[in-house]
């Protein structure tokens, strides 16, 4: 009689967590969600509130007696939602109301309504306590004199399939006919307003060589700690490791002087060269070369295998693991670095600039335009959003390799 009950336990437990853990999953999802989603909209969607995550468009249609095509929107036809096209807007309208009757309302054009006594001699009345301005205006057939009590802005509806038929309503409190749809030239539109592919292309190339040169250093530096025997070794190392506590702000000042000495401002070399070393990467592979058997380093030596040999035929080999997670942690730092492309690279040399430095620009350019500011995001994200999910599986398997044999 416990089994049943046990199982429904452990059900129930895994249900609430994993229930738990997709609402969290999806509240950290969100955001990226709506900004790739917002990318594809419209510059009006992206101002539409309450917001909407899919993009949409405004469904237009052609009415006899108008060239252009008309918006629709749902208008109140005695009580039924029917969908009727914007004709013309921004219409002004007053209410007005007899000074001694100011329950009964009417509604009439500002435009059809003149002051009473003329525009240079209006008449005014007491009204609770106030002098109001008289208009004439018609009602039941008759000229009578009105004070305004309120003035709004409204729309003409016509029927698209009766022309004839027209109603009046706020068009901004109005809901428009939509569909869902999509807008991929906003990518196309980015590209040409920034420049983003030149600042793509920059960026690729800085991160790959960046990359591919910390991890040469690192696998160099941390198989010589490792292996190697020479004097002050530990030492050196302790030194080494310990730059990684030094803040970068405080290397920014003396590494741009060096940069200026050099003669590398504005180029792409002082954002490659100064950062294809790293404590951080050689520290990692330190550790994970320590683990290797040296048994087999001792058999390689016999059979007359260099250092060189072993480390590059049969340590790196072994090393994936190591090598996926010191890459990815690279090229993502590398793709998103800002703060020193900013200060080494002029912001007018835009044949140099990184993604993160043009998107610093458009977000000024395209103010206006929040879609086209989060296509540039996207643009930004993507890639290193998949090389992380592609360099998990090494990294997963790397944490869990160096606690099995630690």
């Amino acid at each position: 009689m416990k089994l049943p009950s046990y199982r429904l336990n452990r059900f129930i437990s895994a249900l609430v967590v994993y229930t738990v853990l997709i609402v969290f999953a999806g509240i950290m999802l969100f955001p990226f969600i709506y900004m790739l989603t917002t990318s594809f909209k419209l510059p009006a969607d992206t101002f539409r509130y309450p917001p909407r995550v899919l993009p949409r468009d405004p469904i237009t249609t052609q009415v006899i007696g108008y060239t252009d095509a008309l918006p629709l929107y749902y208008v109140d036809d005695h009580g039924t939602q029917k969908e009727y096209a914007l004709a013309r807007s921004n219409i002004q309208v007053g209410t007005f109301a007899a000074p001694d009757s100011l329950s009964a309302t009417v509604e009439k054009y500002l435009t059809e309504v003149k002051p009473t006594g003329g525009a240079m001699t209006q008449k005014t009345v007491m009204v609770n306590g106030k002098e109001e301005k008289l208009y004439d205006v018609e009602a039941n057939g008759k000229i009578v004199p009105m004070v305004l009590l309120s003035t709004t802005t409204v729309g003409e509806f016509v029927d698209p399939q009766n022309p004839g038929v027209k109603l009046y309503q706020n068009v901004r409190l109005s809901q428009p006919v939509e569909k869902i749809s999509a807008h991929p030239e906003n990518y196309n539109d980015v590209i040409a307003l920034q420049g983003i592919d030149r600042a793509l292309t920059n960026t690729i190339l800085v991160t790959i060589l960046v990359t591919l040169g910390q991890m040469a250093t690192s696998v160099v530096g941390g198989y010589a700690f490792a292996r190697l025997k020479f004097p002050g070794r530990d030492s050196i190392f302790v030194f080494y490791l310990g730059t990684i506590m030094i803040p970068f702000v405080m290397f920014i000042v003396p590494l741009y002087q060096l940069m200026v000495v050099i003669g590398w401002t504005d180029r792409l070399a002082a954002l490659i060269v100064p950062w294809i070393f790293t404590a951080y990467g050689t520290f990692l592979m330190r550790q994970h070369f320590i683990t290797f058997p040296k048994e087999i380093e001792e058999a390689a030596l016999i059979d007359g295998a260099s250092r060189f040999q072993i480390l590059w035929q049969i340590i790196i080999p072994a090393s994936i693991p190591a090598l996926a997670t010191q890459g990815t942690f690279t090229f993502l730092y590398a793709w998103n670095s800002f703060l020193w492309p900013l200060v080494v690279i002029n912001v007018g040399n835009e044949k140099n600039h990184v993604l993160t430095l043009a998107l610093n620009v458009l977000r000024g350019r395209a103010s206006d335009t929040p879609n086209l500011i989060l296509a540039g995001a996207a643009i930004a994200i993507l890639p290193p959003l998949i090389v992380f999910i592609l360099g998990q599986r090494f990294f997963v398997e790397s944490v869990a390799s160096s606690g099995v044999k630690g």
